[in-house]
């Protein structure tokens, strides 16, 4: 009796700050290399705005871009979150969730809650399935499953014979053959990844260097903004550069909330990343961000955000980090859970779309009204942002305020179409140039 009380009032509680905050400004304004930032507002109860998890009603699809299609490529998959082409185009799909929580208290239980009801409450399938369109009609008609038996999977890449997969807590090579559709092979650890009990941001992101020599990780935080203890912190909120050949590592970037998405700009061969900011200082506050990393950069986390704006949560402060902390290069909106990214580099969409980024927007729980929930496009010159974004796939939200679908890892196919990871309508859709 007790519980379906406590429960009880935390639904009322949650109710009313739904209510009781709004953003004052748009979305655009929390948009480009010089977002409006204006003051926190905290409260005791933050704003809580999800879209529950619905899924996709029978012929349904996104929209898409004019002069675009979209079709679904794959569907009937378990909570698909991330992407890798293979370079025979085979396409790889990490069916994944996180693993189980343990600890953190009432606040982890509550947001345990509010995860399920957006659809991520489920177990992981904790495998990597292969999709094959053997007749090149964009859609695929073989499937296998090519890794199981793995830990709440998330970042895949080929290096050569070596197929590597960042599981939650460690990172994972198995030898691999063109063309193979399953490997069966146990997986050799390279390196332990930070985990834990709460692992609040558990998925781990994973790209190789130009030349294979080296692998980036992004690793997320622990927590919102450290209030579990910022010595449980260690290693996280990173991009650790990692030697496949000696398991030795360092931290390349940190400051990084939950950095996702990495890609590798074609024009200035720097890395770029999409990052998930924190949450609880306002609907307007603060906003995700793509931006290039610089070797040894700090970005603010868990102290500051976008640059010098500090966040006066954390005890203690550290005012010679904050002194240091990078302002990013675009920012992506506030709360809009931009994890995907993926380089323009070999689509063949219509030319507005050539050069630049492609951000999966996963959308918000902390936003009235609500933000992301879509795929969006930035345009880049030499190597930068350099427009406003463009929106590449839409309408994920039912005009009752249902998630059908949400976003999240995107990667350009063998053929040049963009393949999208769609978490809650379980499905791959892929947008190409319309005919």
């Amino acid at each position: 009796m007790y519980l379906h009380r406590l429960v009880a009032f935390i639904c009322f509680a949650l109710t009313l700050a739904a209510c009781s905050e709004m953003a004052r400004l748009p979305v655009s304004a929390g948009t480009g290399p010089n977002p409006v930032l204006p003051p926190p507002r905290e409260s005791l109860i933050p704003t809580v705005n999800i879209a529950p998890a619905k899924g996709w009603p029978g012929g349904a699809k996104p929209y898409s871009a004019t002069g675009t299609a979209v079709v679904a490529f794959a569907w009937g998959l378990d909570h698909p979150r991330w992407l890798y082409v293979l370079p025979n185009g085979d396409v790889l799909v990490a069916e994944t969730n996180r693993p189980p929580k343990k600890g953190g208290g009432l606040r982890a239980w509550i947001a345990g809650l509010l995860m399920k009801k957006a659809g991520s409450g489920g177990e992981s399938a904790n495998r990597i399935t292969l999709l094959r369109d053997t007749d090149g009609d964009g859609v695929a008609d073989r499937r296998s499953v090519f890794l199981e038996g793995l830990h709440s999977p998330f970042g895949m890449v080929l290096v050569g014979n070596d197929f590597y997969v960042a599981n939650t807590d460690a990172l994972l090579r198995f030898p691999y053959e063109v063309g193979q559709t399953r490997i069966t092979a146990p997986g050799e650890v390279i390196i332990g990844l930070p985990a834990g009990p709460i692992n609040q941001h558990w998925t781990k992101s994973l790209i190789a260097s130009p030349d294979g020599s080296r692998l980036f990780v992004g690793v997320g935080s622990d927590s919102n903004v450290g209030e579990y203890g910022l010595e449980k912190e260690w290693g996280r909120a990173a991009i650790w550069e990692v030697d496949p050949r000696t398991g030795g590592y360092r931290i390349f970037a940190s400051g990084l909330r939950n950095p996702v998405g990495l890609a590798w700009q074609p024009d200035s061969g720097e890395l770029w990343v999409a990052v998930n900011e924190r949450d609880a200082l306002g609907s307007d506050l603060v906003p995700d961000y793509m931006t290039s990393v610089r070797d040894g950069g700090f970005y603010g986390w868990p102290y500051s955000y976008f640059g010098q704006h500090l966040d006066k949560r954390v005890e203690p402060q550290r005012p010679d980090l904050v002194a240091s902390a990078i302002v990013p290069d675009y920012a992506l909106g506030p709360h809009t859970a931009s994890l995907g990214l993926a380089a323009a580099e070999g689509n063949s969409l219509p030319g507005r779309f050539r050069n630049g980024m492609f951000i999966g927007q996963h959308g918000s729980w902390n936003r009235k009204p609500r933000s992301g929930y879509k795929v969006i496009f930035v345009p880049f010159d030499d190597g930068m942002p350099t427009g406003e974004p463009v929106d590449v796939l839409s309408g994920f939200i039912s005009a009752d305020g249902e998630a059908f679908g949400r976003p999240v890892g995107v990667a350009i196919d063998q053929r040049g179409g963009l393949l999208v990871a769609d978490d809650v309508g379980n499905v791959i859709w892929r947008v190409s140039r319309a005919r």
